[in-house]
């Protein structure tokens, strides 16, 4: 990809997320200019948005742990409330292809994109290890997901203990 066209797509997916913020609506906007000759297919600018999403809100976490370092829960849940604020038209259209996605393809590719935001919210919360992908890390990562949708605040989940290094290599010695 040329650096012109770099800018290029970059220039279109700014309009099509312009477009979402002032149409809410769930479909995506084929029909804007440069669109199809841009992205191969719908696939292709979910991929794009995801990508968006996913940058605007790990930098959102980023200042919200600085400012706000003590609750480590609270910050992630307003991340990830101000990072739909910001883009709420990208996130009404990715949460309805994953509800409905067109095919099975897109149906992993957004299976995989919501299972590592929900990991990375229960890392960024503190609630797991960057090495616990797992199902515990997928549940509280949705339960954190959940309460920044609904808003309701929900009781505090006691992480894991974390073994130190020194006891994970005494079991491996052991084993």
């Amino acid at each position: 990809m040329t650096w012109e066209a770099f800018h290029h797509r970059g220039d279109v997916l700014n309009t099509v997320i312009a477009e979402l913020a002032t149409q809410r609506g769930a479909t995506l906007p084929l029909e804007l200019p440069g669109v199809r000759a841009t992205f191969r297919d719908e696939l292709d600018l979910l991929a794009a948005l995801h990508l968006r999403w996913h940058t605007r809100l790990s930098g959102r976490i980023e200042r919200e742990l600085a400012a706000q370092p003590l609750d480590l829960e609270q910050a992630v849940i307003a991340a990830w409330r101000a990072t739909d604020a910001s883009l709420p038209g990208v996130r009404a259209v990715l949460d309805h292809y994953t509800e409905q996605p067109l095919d099975a393809e897109m149906a992993r590719a957004l299976g995989r994109a919501a299972a590592k935001q929900r990991h990375l919210l229960a890392v960024m919360a503190g609630l797991v290890s960057t090495l616990e992908v797992d199902a515990q890390s997928a549940r509280l990562g949705a339960r954190i997901e959940d309460a920044a949708r609904t808003g309701r605040p929900r009781p505090p989940v006691q992480p894991k203990p974390s073994l130190r290094f020194l006891d994970r290599l005494k079991a491996a010695l052991a084993a």
